[in-house]
């Protein structure tokens, strides 16, 4: 095994806190992963983690070690990339995380396109609404709609969601028309609990150049994205949504805008990468096509 697969192996370990999902993210036996460890600490003559039953961290050195292989690492993949100027020949493998509506409408059908156009270029696309760590789960970038609640990550803002505020036909059949935020408080709506914290989000909309908020009536509450249409379809109450995510409910009239004049603001939407850890160039590829996709799709 040469040093700098070492190095690799190292900066996996250290990031997933542990040897043995280290191991199963980079496809090797726990073996293997210990004993590269191992060979860099007598390279070294140094301790560079420190182990236990639970949990692996590493030591004073460890860390400094461990931000210099980062780097070395960036520049040996930046330097085998350098005169590969045809897509055709860049290569790699790819893990990317995308909110699941998003995933299954907008990427999953372009990504063929990508694919076709960079063979060498191997996506591993996690589709979900929760917020996964991308150290932990080995996640080269995460697309994130919403306010980031960290700032101190490495984040490239591409744009914003419109919201728009819709209901089911069947609603509006049995509980009227609202045209006015002062008539929400005689309406019902579908709650949506953030995976993350569990909090269930008012109503917003602007008003006078004001940011309002308003908790409506609920009898039902979901966690996804999917189930939010879903209830709102089936007439449980209104909702707020991105715009391109009903575009084919509203078009069949199956959901109904309400109040246009009174949307909540924009969603701002960014892909975010680990901590200290410099894009690959197949990876600034992709997320140059991710950009221009979602421009598109979401205007």
């Amino acid at each position: 095994m040469d040093r700098i697969e070492q190095f690799r192996i190292f900066v996996r370990v250290v990031d997933c806190a542990g040897f043995t999902r280290a191991a199963d993210q980079l496809d090797l036996p726990r073996s293997t992963v210990s004993e590269a460890v191992r060979a860099l600490e007598h390279w070294l003559g140094t301790r560079l983690l420190h182990r236990t039953t639970r949990r692996v961290t590493p030591t004073q050195d460890g860390l400094l070690f461990h931000a210099r292989c980062q780097q070395l690492i960036a520049d040996m993949d930046e330097a085998g990339q350098l005169f590969r100027q045809s897509p055709h020949t860049l290569s790699g493998r790819l893990r990317v995380d995308v909110p699941g509506r998003i995933g299954r409408l907008i990427v999953a059908p372009a990504l063929p396109g990508f694919l076709a156009a960079h063979p060498g270029i191997d996506i591993e696309l996690g589709m979900t609404d929760r917020t996964v760590d991308l150290v932990e789960d080995g996640v080269d970038c995460a697309l994130r709609v919403g306010p980031l609640p960290d700032s101190r990550r490495a984040a490239r803002g591409i744009g914003q969601l419109r919201l728009i505020n819709v209901a089911g036909a069947g609603y509006l059949a049995t509980h009227g028309l609202p045209t006015d935020p002062r008539q929400l408080h005689a309406h019902w709506s579908v709650g949506y609990a953030a995976p993350g914290s569990g909090r269930t989000e008012p109503w917003e909309w602007r008003e006078e150049g004001g940011l309002r908020r308003q908790m409506l009536r609920t009898r039902v509450c979901v966690d996804n994205a999917e189930a939010y249409i879903a209830c709102c379809i089936a007439g449980l109450g209104l909702i707020q949504v991105p715009a391109y995510d009903v575009r084919r409910e509203l078009a069949d009239g199956r959901l109904v805008e309400v109040m246009p004049g009174h949307r909540a603001d924009p969603m701002p939407m960014h892909l975010l990468y680990p901590h200290h850890r410099h894009p690959s160039r197949p990876l600034r590829v992709f997320v140059d096509w991710l950009q221009a996709l979602l421009d598109t799709a979401i205007r």
